[in-house]
Parts: structure tokens; sequence; C-alpha cells
């Protein structure tokens, strides 16, 4: 019997992470250079640490409220009125999750019935379509093309809407485009899902993480939005802690109990050192953040140079986040075979950008969340492999 006949009917139109297989195939290869996933390569600050290794030290080991330490969630609070004016009960409008990617799931599964439509950016994250296939739905992509700075076409997206749409997921600062929403494309989408009477998953995970003149807006603080929106965050990529696996949700509490209801059954609560420590980044000086931004700003503006002097390579500089997203059409290659190859032959991971939705296609995601002189590398390697080609 093969596993395909044995896994449940629900799995059969759900595949591996595209990020995934590919960061697992550069572990096989040696002398790779990783830029497949999106890791920031410091370690978290050293009062992150101390804060959870006390907290160990304490013997604090056990069981948490399945929401989360009241000590967390009051400072998640205290964080979202001191950020967007917005006033969350941490009792019953906060939940600490396993990283941003547990709350998305639980927010779709929590949320989403049989045959509901969720409109999904695309390309977006690769978590959003498999999870509402999970939960029964239906996705929608909503084009994100390149010849509107990938960001959504208002039009497009009130052409996509039913009698069946239930959900809008919204991504800014964008992973894989790097594409930040200004305050007026939030809020003709936040218009749209007032008059259309829907809920918003607004995944804002890298909310920090920001470049020029570009500005985040929290959604629920947009008028009429409080009441329908859940607002995603994480600390893996503000505060480097992606192994630690925290993150949180923001939400008025009728659409933050369902996600609890879930979440106790999942996972029954977040591992307590590692709550302790998320406490001591929200409460410690935020000089780390403002350093590490420094850095990927440095790194983001040789990877858009670099790839640009290369012939074939066409690159937009990102405004947010820690990745370029390349088109290679030019290479008359699909996104997969054009990864594949330089993986193969220049020793370079990446992600192709189908494995973002079909959208994607014509692209590939490279993260510069990695050491400078890995990307100096990187750009050799790449343009010596594909100066091979004909373009």
């Amino acid at each position: 019997m093969t596993f395909h006949n044995q896994a449940a009917e629900r799995l059969k139109n759900i595949k591996a992470s595209g990020i995934r297989r590919f960061f697992a195939l550069a572990k096989e290869i040696p002398d790779v250079i990783n830029l497949s996933v999106g890791e920031p390569d410091f370690s978290p600050p050293s009062h992150v640490l101390e804060g959870g290794l006390k907290a160990v030290m304490q013997g604090k080991t056990h069981y948490t409220p399945t929401n989360g330490i009241p000590e967390l969630r009051e400072a998640l609070a205290r964080k979202a009125y001191r950020n967007y004016g917005l006033r969350y009960d941490p009792n019953s409008e906060i939940l600490v999750t396993v990283g941003g990617t547990e709350a998305i799931a639980l927010a779709i599964l929590a949320l989403v019935n049989p045959e509901d439509e969720v409109l999904i950016p695309d390309p977006g994250f690769v978590c959003y379509s498999p999870n509402v296939l999970l939960a029964g739905g239906l996705p929608v992509s909503v084009p994100l093309l390149e010849q509107n700075g990938f960001k959504p076409s208002i039009d497009t997206v009130i052409s996509l809407i039913t009698g069946k749409s239930r959900v809008m997921i919204i991504n800014s600062p964008n992973n894989p485009t790097g594409t930040v929403l200004s305050y007026d494309d939030l809020a003709a989408l936040a218009r749209i899902a007032v008059e259309r009477d829907l809920i918003v998953i607004s995944d804002e995970v890298y909310e920090n993480i920001v470049y020029d003149d570009a500005k985040h807006y929290c959604l629920a603080s947009f008028p009429g939005m409080r009441e329908r929106t859940l607002v995603i965050n994480s600390f893996s990529k503000t505060y480097a802690m992606t192994g630690l696996r925290v993150g949180y949700v923001y939400g008025p509490r009728e659409l933050v109990y369902p996600l609890w209801l879930v979440h106790q059954y999942f996972v029954a609560c977040v591992d307590t050192f590692a709550q302790y420590a998320a406490l001591a980044a929200l409460e410690g000086p935020q000089d780390f953040v403002k350093e590490m931004v420094r850095e990927f700003d440095r790194r983001r503006r040789f990877v858009y140079k670099r790839l640009n002097e290369i012939e074939g390579f066409s690159c937009n500089l990102p405004k947010g986040a820690f990745y370029v997203f390349p088109n290679i059409k030019r290479f008359q290659r699909s996104s997969e075979e054009f990864s594949q190859m330089l993986l193969k032959e220049a020793r370079v991971a990446t992600v192709p950008g189908s494995a973002f939705g079909s959208y994607g296609e014509g692209y590939i995601r490279l993260s510069y969340a990695a050491p400078y002189e890995q990307l100096e590398e990187a750009m050799n390697r790449i343009e010596k492999v594909v100066k091979q080609l004909k373009v």
C-alpha cells in the first residue's frame, strides 16, 4: 500500500512546501549557499536569550494557559496600543501561537467552512492555499502582477468576490515579492472588506523590516476593520527567533475564540521558556532590530544591483521583508527548472516562483538574510552559470 492510498482524502491536493523542499535539497549538496529560507542569519539579542534561560532556571518549564502567559499577552496589548492606537483585551483578544505559521493555520481552519472562498495573494506565502484546502475551502488567487508593482488591482479584487467569499488574506510587507502596500492601497482594500462583509487575515510578520520611505500600517487600524480583522504577527523575523516558534494574533474576541478552541487541541500551549524569551524581546532595548534592518538594507541594495547587472535578470527593488523576486522569463526555462539549475550547477539554493502560486511562474525568490560575503559569492556563481545560457 502506498502512502497516498493511506493518506486522508483531504491531503490529495496538498503538495510539500517548495521552500522546505529546496532547503532540504540544499543540505544534500556540499558547499551550497542557501538563499532559499527566510531566516535572519543573526542570533537573538542577549537579553532575549537571557530571558528564556532565566525562565528555565526558575523552573518555568510547565504548561501555560492556552492563550499564553499573562505577562506576554499584557505586553502585546501595550504594543498594539503604542504602535497602532488599538486596544485589545489581553485575556480574550490576544492569542500566543507556535509562530505565525500556526496562527495562519488556526485562522483559516477555525473560520473557513467547506466551499467558502478565500481570496489569497498570488504570489503569496506557501501556507495560505494548502490550509484553505485542508479546511475544505476554495482558494481564489488575487494576481499580484509585476507591472502593478506586485500590488493587487482593486478592480480585480472586486471582480473576484462572489456570494461564497468569506475571507481575504492580505500580506504586507509581502513574502515573496517584498512589496509594501501604501496607506491608500490598504484603505481601498479595507473599504472592500467592509462593503462586502469579509473577514480579513492580515499577515504582518515583516512589519518592522521596511526600507526607504516605506511605512507599515496595521490593517486593523483602518475604519471598520478592527471588528473583522485578525492581525497575524511573529517574533521570528523581527528578533531572529525563528527556532523558538512564537507568534501571536490580535482580533475581536468573536474571531479569536474559535482560534483558541482549535489551538488548545492542536498544541495545548506554546513552549513556556520561549514565551519568556519573547517577553524579554518586547520589553528590552530595540536597537538590535534597527541594526539588523540597516544591514538587510545594505544587502538588499547589493543583491538588487548585482542581479540587474546579469543579462537575463530583471529585478525590482523591494521595499520590505528580506527577499528579492527577480524576473527570469528571458531565460526561457520554468522557475522550477531554473532553481534546479542554480542549485546543481551554481550551488546556490533559491525557491522557484511557482512555489508561491501560478502568478509566481517566471520568477525566483532569493533571500538576502545571509552574510554579505555569501551574497557576493552567490551572485558571482549565478552570473558564471547563466552566462552560458542564451537569452
